[in-house]
């Protein structure tokens, strides 16, 4: 886990955020090892989408994989069901 990812839990902890946006791995098992809800870029599509901000979610991960943002093809399948696409 890197400083930033360390700090952004610190940060949650000290202010008890809902959430933090954390997609790397370690910096995820350490986030529900204190009890913090994360969730990750997909997630934050799939929120939008299912809150009316997105019609599509689709096309963000494409376009993030093509950027090299590593998405395994079962979160994307299954995001992808959860929202009707």
């Amino acid at each position: 886990m890197d400083d930033g990812e360390a700090e952004a839990l610190e940060l949650a902890i000290e202010i008890g955020a809902d959430y933090v946006l954390i997609d790397e791995v370690l910096a995820r098992r350490e986030a529900t090892r204190l009890k913090i809800q994360v969730v990750g870029l997909i997630g934050i599509l799939k929120l939008a989408k299912e809150k009316v901000l997105l019609n599509q979610v689709r096309p963000y991960p494409d376009e993030l994989k093509k950027a090299g943002f590593w998405i395994s093809d079962r979160l994307y399948a299954e995001v992808l069901i959860s929202v009707n696409e």
